[in-house]
């Protein structure tokens, strides 16, 4: 599972209104040309995959998840409602972008046309330990990438190469990825600490990451929009291992170095990919405001998950036996590491629309205008 992201779609419906048909698009007035969102990442941005993975322990297909979700359905989204990747497809006047593990009998249909989500919760940079597929609990971004050649190959055959180039250089790419690979390094039981020092695993994560952006531009993508990782120490499962319930600052340090390296990363792919075009929303900013300044953004619980059992809420996940809080817009967390509908609506809005330092160098409506 991961912390954040993003922002990048009763589309990734803060409490206000009623309930809109599922896959209702709620259209911006000034909606972009943008033909299809493709989504890769994590929790903070799976719509459903991992609901396809049957021995996944990374699941949110379950109440009390999706409690604000149209019909009060848990979807399989990590939220009590829309999480950012809905929000990004909604500014894009979309429909969300369906899970790719849903369309195993779609292949030669319109319903990649508006793009595919290849986010799992889980995920990570890093493909994590061999295990027999059987036992799979994710889709690291690797297998995400082998899927989305596959849809690419999809493209080729309907529109023909030239065209499908076309296609798809128009579209988004969004990239939320990364929180697990922090995640796994600082856990506690961490074995990556006796194999690498903390600058040398986010070498390695960059390294990656480049190769993995590379891939992706060659299968056709132009505009990447990229989203850093959150302040994961602020996070209620790590608040809840300190006694004074504060933030973890070693870990946070190294969310933004990480969020430094991305951004080094996409300037070089930009050097080297003369029509590589890019937006980077940087979470951590966002979020950190969020807890340093929660009156400013209608917050008024940062500490504690809205939906869990023990210590702020965070030491048993959000589950049907779990306890929820009734006003969930007030809180930053939904369960101990995933944000409410509301605080993704507010990532999506600043990452659609907002300026430096949040997004960089251009924001996505920008880009997408590019």
């Amino acid at each position: 599972m991961s912390v954040w992201s993003l922002r990048l779609l009763c589309v990734v419906t803060v409490l206000v209104g009623g309930c809109r048909a599922a896959n209702a698009v709620e259209e911006d007035p000034q909606k972009t040309s943008v033909p299809a969102l493709f989504i890769f990442g994590d929790s903070l941005v799976d719509v459903g995959n991992n609901n396809y993975l049957k021995l996944a322990l990374d699941k949110a297909n379950f109440p009390h998840n999706g409690i604000d979700y149209a019909g009060q359905k848990a979807t399989g989204r990590f939220s009590n409602g829309m999480n950012s990747a809905d929000f990004m497809a909604q500014k894009l006047g979309l429909a969300i972008s369906p899970p790719y593990l849903s369309l195993n009998n779609a292949k030669g249909s319109s319903s990649i046309m508006g793009g595919v989500s290849f986010a799992s919760g889980g995920a990570g940079i890093l493909d994590g330990s061999p295990k027999p597929k059987i036992f799979e609990q994710t889709i690291p971004l690797n297998k995400q990438i082998e899927f989305y050649s596959t849809v690419y190959g999809q493209f080729v055959e309907q529109l023909g190469s030239i065209e499908a180039q076309k296609y798809l250089s128009r579209s988004l790419f969004a990239v939320v990825i990364g929180s697990n690979d922090i995640l796994g390094y600082f856990k506690p039981t961490s074995s990556m600490k006796q194999k690498y020092s903390p600058q040398q695993y986010l070498d390695l994560l960059m390294t990656t990451l480049k190769g993995q952006l590379q891939r992706i531009y060659n299968l056709g993508a132009r505009k990447i929009v990229s989203v850093g990782v959150g302040p994961i120490g602020c996070s209620p499962k790590i608040r809840a291992r300190n006694e004074t319930e504060g933030c973890d600052e070693e870990t946070n340090d190294w969310c933004a170095r990480y969020n430094e390296a991305v951004v080094r990363l996409l300037q070089n792919l930009k050097s080297e990919l003369k029509d590589f075009n890019y937006s980077f929303f940087n979470t951590y900013l966002l979020v950190h405001d969020f807890i340093e300044r929660p009156s400013s953004h209608g917050f008024l619980e940062v500490k504690a998950a809205c939906c869990g059992l023990g210590k702020l809420n965070a030491i048993f996940p959000c589950t049907p036996i779990s306890h929820y809080c009734g006003n969930r817009s007030d809180h930053v967390f939904w369960d101990f590491y995933h944000p409410t509908e509301a605080a993704s609506r507010m990532l999506a809005d600043s990452a659609f629309d907002g300026s430096p330092p949040f997004v960089y160098p251009f924001n996505v409506r920008k880009l997408s205008a590019m």
